[in-house]
């Protein structure tokens, strides 16, 4: 099955995808605790205390290689988002910045996790992202595509765009440029972008799809779902990135010191 028609299996009906992702058993079981405990939790510290809860939140905000780092998730709780210099809001992976807005300790104390976003909104995230993983395992280009789908409407500018590996190698993918242009200088890049994209089409849902369909047509180009050489290659190249930006890095290096 080719990429395109994997996708369009999974996002032409997502409640009911979801739905597959939430009967298997070890998704079910951690979804269920999650919601009979997250109300309990008052504060900061009782958060990252119960790993099984942060880690369920943190999987779901796209952060799970970042579980480990409790010190630093602290530190970006601890100081929220309202001020504009506070730790989460000069980060370049806006996931941190979102994650606090969610989990709102700073703002809203012992109230944080009564209310939706904490809640239902984060195990709806915690489906979603666990539906892409599964999907990924199949088809790095499906899960890609996926997760283009999702961050789409929030676009607003090329900027964001490249600040995120998995959205820069979508678009790259689709308008055929070779990946060694992630290592040109970010304005040119943006630049590049400009002149065959409009980011305001990433908000219409008719244009979003013809995008994502030129992109899984040259995923498959260079990834064929058919060939068998393709998954022998698979086992000796590097995964697309969606994990821990250096920015991140330094800012947890520092914190040791």
């Amino acid at each position: 099955m080719n990429t395109y028609t994997s996708y369009q299996l999974i996002a032409r009906d997502m409640a009911q995808s979801i739905s597959r992702v939430e009967a298997q058993p070890m998704v079910g079981r951690e979804t269920e605790y999650y919601r009979e405990n997250i109300e309990k939790v008052k504060t900061i510290e009782e958060f990252v205390a119960d790993d099984r809860l942060f880690r369920y939140a943190m999987k779901a905000h796209g952060l799970e290689d970042m579980a480990y780092a409790k010190a630093f998730m602290v530190k970006a709780l601890k100081e929220g988002v309202d001020d504009q210099d506070s730790f989460a809001n000069n980060l370049t992976d806006k996931r941190y910045k979102e994650f606090v807005e969610t989990f709102n300790f700073a703002r809203y104390g012992e109230e944080t996790t009564t209310f939706y976003s904490p809640t239902t909104g984060t195990v709806n995230k915690y489906l979603r992202q666990t539906l892409e993983e599964d999907a990924g395992q199949r088809n790095e280009g499906v899960r890609l595509a996926l997760y283009f789908e999702r961050k789409a409407d929030g676009l607003d500018s090329f900027y964001e765009v490249l600040a995120d590996p998995a959205l820069a190698q979508v678009v790259r993918t689709a308008l055929g440029f070779p990946e060694t242009l992630a290592q040109a200088d970010i304005d040119k890049q943006v630049e590049m972008f400009k002149d065959r994209l409009d980011i305001e089409d990433f908000k219409d849902p008719d244009k979003l799809a013809d995008f994502l369909k030129r992109f899984a047509t040259m995923w498959e180009v260079e990834n064929p779902s058919y060939s068998p050489q393709s998954s022998i290659a698979a086992l000796f190249s590097e995964p697309v990135s969606f994990g821990i930006s250096t920015d991140t890095l330094l800012a947890i290096a520092q914190m040791r010191k």
